[in-house]
This record gives C-alpha cells, structure tokens and sequence, in this order.
C-alpha cells in the first residue's frame, strides 16, 4: 500500500513540475545565439544579412554576422537557400542580394554596382571684368556667396583754392568685404544630368557552340552569361519555352561550375526559345542537336549559349 501512495506522489509531482514549466513558467531564450535558431529563422536571418550587404558593401563584417549561424560552408548555404526560394516561387528583386552575397563570399571581394550620378554646372558673375567663374556643385539648392564691394569715400579740400593752382579731384577707392552667402533666386543652381549606363545593361549572345560529348548528359544545353569583362554573373533569370510549357530558373546555382553558369535539359524533337530577362535577348528555334560517336552511332547533343554584357 506504501508503495502506491508513493507512486502516485511520483507521478503527481512529475506532471505538476511538468505543468508549471511548460504552462506556468516556460523556459524563455533571451540574447540566443543564431546557430540554435530554427531552419526557417536562418533563412530569414541570411536574407536580413544579404540585405544590408547590398546596401553596405562591407564583406567583412558580413562575414562575421554569416559565421554566427554556424555554418560549414556559407556560401554553400546560401546558394541552397536561394534554390528554395526559386522553387517558392519568390520574387527576383528578393534573390538577387543572395546569390550576390554568395558571389562576392567566393571570389573574396565585394562587387560594387555602378550607380548613375548627376551634377550640375552654374555660372556666377564677377564684381569687375573678369572671366565667369564656373563652379560644379550638386542638384540640392545652394546658397551661393558673392562677393560685394563697399565704397569708401576720402575726404577732399572743403576750401578752395583762391590760386589758379587746380584741385585735386577726390578720389574713391574700394575696401573688399568678407565673402557672405547670400540666398537668391536668381543664382539658382540649374541641374545639368550626366548621361551614364545604367548597372544593367542587356545581354547579347557572342556564341552558340554545339556540344558532343558522348559521356554528357543528352540534350543539355548550358549557359554562360558574363559582364563586359568576361566576369560571370549570378542570378541573371533565363526563360526557356516550348509549345508545352516553359520554365524559369537563374544563373549562381551551381556555383562549382560557375557563378554564371546555368542548364537547362531538352528533349528530342522539341523546338525552344531561350530569353534572357534582363535585356530581353531572344533565340527562337533551338532544339536538341543530333551528334555521332566514332562508331557512327548516333546520339543526342547539347549546345553551350554564351551572353554578354556589351
């Protein structure tokens, strides 16, 4: 009987220290460490992360923040979580910063974008004859300091001479004052824009290689989009189409190949169009080249399509 009151005393002890530390007074993290955060919660950290880098640029600080999620191989990791957010269906705009990231961690460096400034070019009037001075300043209204010139006066004779002897007439000179900015409208700043390329610019196709490679995948068809400095270029979106469907996917995901690089699988007897998002670049009529062996036997090829940013 001793033994069954002391069972149930067990037991009723157990569930209620069970009941007061998950329901009463549960265990709250505070200042954790991001390597304990869950799957989903790293992805939205390195996606914060990514974030701040495009706008920073600062690598290695974004390194630092990246090791605190504990990961092996972060490049690797956010390569794989860009895939995931392709395959939900995200938008471009969101990973782009991502596959960006992942570049700049392999190669060592950041890649700073090139970003369109405008000035502008004003005229101000000199006091006395002297060339216009031109001066380069921004579009933000300015105030403009002139400078001003304060007639001094000398005294001249207050008695005239009885003699025939003239005089002197009086003389005036100027006293330069302190240059004081003075706000006008009249010297307003007029904007002049600088024409300048924009970051993006279109991609051309520089070559079409047939592939034949009997030991490849049959109907692979491999792209490589680089800049105007053969650099390669990820998260460039590629859309390929047929009569019965089309498909979209980006360049970065296979960094191992390239951060350019990226496939596509066709099948045999089907016609496709290959269009580069940024730029518009179309090929239309493209389907699987049919290669020999050195036997003779026929197989199914591939192509190698190479764009670049003129």
């Amino acid at each position: 009987m001793k033994m069954i009151h002391l069972l149930i005393a067990l037991l009723l002890g157990l569930g209620l220290g069970l009941g007061y530390s998950w329901m009463i007074s549960p265990v709250t993290y505070v200042d954790a460490s991001p390597d304990i955060l869950r799957a989903d919660f790293k992805d939205q950290y390195r996606s914060v992360i990514a974030a701040s880098y495009a706008s920073t640029h600062d690598l290695g600080r974004t390194r630092a923040r990246l090791e605190l999620l504990g990961d092996t191989n972060p490049g690797g990791e956010l390569n794989a979580q860009a895939q995931r957010m392709v395959a939900a269906g995200e938008s471009p705009e969101a990973i782009q910063p991502i596959t960006q990231l992942a570049q700049d961690l392999q190669q060592g460096f950041a890649s700073i974008p090139v970003t369109s400034t405008s000035t502008a070019i004003i005229a101000t009037s000199s006091p006395a004859n002297t060339p216009n001075a031109v001066a380069s300043v921004t579009t933000a209204p300015t105030k403009i300091p002139l400078a001003t010139a304060t007639p001094v006066t000398l005294d001249a004779t207050a008695e005239s001479s009885t003699t025939d002897t003239p005089t002197p007439a009086p003389t005036t000179s100027f006293a330069q004052t302190a240059l004081i900015p003075l706000a006008s409208s009249t010297f307003a700043p007029r904007p002049t824009f600088t024409a300048m390329p924009p970051p993006g610019k279109p991609f051309e196709l520089i070559d079409q290689e047939t592939v034949c490679e009997p030991a490849a995948q049959p109907g692979l068809m491999k792209f490589i989009l680089t800049d105007k400095r053969r650099k390669q270029i990820p998260g460039i979106e590629i859309i390929v189409t047929w009569d019965e469907g089309e498909d979209h996917f980006f360049t970065g995901f296979k960094p191992e190949l390239g951060n350019g690089y990226a496939d596509f699988v066709m099948q045999a007897d089907t016609i496709y169009s290959v269009r580069v998002v940024e730029g518009g670049a179309s090929i239309p009529n493209i389907s699987a080249p049919i290669c020999k062996d050195s036997n003779g036997v026929e197989y199914i090829g591939g192509w190698l399509l190479t764009f670049q940013q003129p």
